[in-house]
């Protein structure tokens, strides 16, 4: 028997972030991916992924969080109008287009609060499968800073500056 499954992605409420927790507990304990402390607490993280962004969102099937991203603004005043996301995908999860999914909404989200740019800040160039991803859906490097992400096991790597233009 084939039985579908209710995907959606919706905004976050505070509840969810018990779900979310683990998620994020998982990817800053690696310190692969992200420039957070990789002993960061709960409430820390609670506060980085709840409190300070716009909005946050949780990509859900079946009642089950497997992925989130955040929106923010990226400066405040003459840079308002570009907007920064983060995105985290369960380990559980990963290879599914979760990441795709989510990254074309937060550009739909972005350009439905009045955002005219989305940029992602520091991405580490060892996480070869977000750049990939980053590039096929449009984001070009506009900067590299060397040696600027100290990876655990492959030392200091590059760190990328990538920004997409959302407007047509």
């Amino acid at each position: 028997m084939n039985r579908s499954r209710a995907m959606s992605i919706r905004e976050a409420t505070r509840e969810d972030f018990d779900q979310i927790w683990p998620i994020f507990h998982e990817i800053a304990a690696a310190g692969e991916t992200y420039a957070y402390p990789r002993d960061i607490s709960k409430e820390q993280a609670l506060k980085l992924w709840m409190d300070t962004p716009r909005k946050t969102y949780v990509f859900e099937e079946d009642g089950q969080i497997l992925g989130t991203y955040f929106i923010k603004i990226n400066q405040a005043g003459p840079g308002d109008h570009v907007c920064n996301c983060g995105y985290m995908v369960s380990s559980a999860a990963r290879g599914r287009g979760l990441a795709t999914a989510m990254c074309e909404h937060s550009q739909e989200i972005a350009r439905s609060l009045g955002y005219k740019a989305m940029q992602f800040n520091f991405v580490a160039s060892s996480n070869e499968g977000a750049v990939r991803l980053w590039n096929k859906l449009g984001f070009a490097t506009v900067g590299r800073l060397p040696r600027a992400f100290h990876h655990p096991s492959k030392g200091y790597v590059d760190a990328f500056v990538m920004y997409k233009w959302l407007e047509t």
